[in-house]
């Protein structure tokens, strides 16, 4: 009897334990998926990355992303523009305090998120608030990749045409996984002679007739 009771215990047991490992599973598999959804699209390495990754799982959570990136943008623009704001972002002789102080005053003057104003509060805390043109550059590669566009830059001898430009763009989307609009930059090398040079991300892409008279050249006769 006893035996068919510890049998039956064990046995209900084993469905309480499954039946909460079910729920344990699903519970941390549903938080596996919120929280996937919102990681960064890519993955991006160095101090800046770590702050801009952040700051878009932040906007993310927010509904905030594109709020954010024109308001990183903004800054760094001015950053580049505006000595004075350039130099207080660099100067290292304001404590780390009255940094952080002065540009949460800043941007809560001009309205700009609590997410952004977090994130340059937490710079100048660190003592990285110049480095806040490359936080923005870097969460301006996460949106980038998050729109699936793609920048490439093409260098031809003379100016491309319009529909040759188009062409260029539609053969880098075709081999492209994933990019839904490619960004294109021209510039314009006379040296290379003829034919192209793209440049997406870190790939290079070579094919002037300069490169070719190079290849012959260093060919065996």
């Amino acid at each position: 009897m006893f035996s068919a009771l510890a049998r039956k215990s064990t046995s209900k047991s084993a469905l309480v334990v499954a039946s909460q490992a079910r729920r344990a599973i699903g519970a941390r598999a549903f938080s596996d998926e919120a929280a996937s959804a919102h990681s960064p699209p890519i993955s991006v390495y160095g101090t800046a990355a770590r702050y801009a990754n952040a700051t878009y799982v932040a906007a993310s959570k927010a509904g905030s992303l594109d709020t954010v990136e024109g308001e990183l943008a903004g800054l760094a623009k001015a950053a580049s523009e505006s000595p004075a704001f350039a130099g207080f972002l660099e100067n290292p002789l304001i404590s780390r305090d009255d940094k952080a102080a002065q540009i949460e005053a800043l941007l809560q003057e001009k309205n700009v998120s609590q997410i952004t104003t977090n994130l340059c509060t937490t710079l100048a805390g660190n003592a990285r608030l110049s480095e806040l043109a490359k936080v923005a550059d870097t969460y301006g590669t996460l949106m980038k990749a998050k729109r699936g566009e793609v920048d490439a830059t093409i260098i031809s001898a003379d100016p491309l045409t319009k529909r040759e430009t188009d062409a260029v763009a539609a053969a880098i989307k075709e081999t492209s996984q994933g990019a839904s609009e490619v960004v294109i930059s021209s510039k314009v090398d006379p040296s290379i002679i003829g034919g192209i040079q793209v440049q997406i991300g870190d790939q290079f892409l070579d094919l002037s007739i300069k490169s070719r008279i190079e290849e012959i050249s260093r060919t065996s006769i």
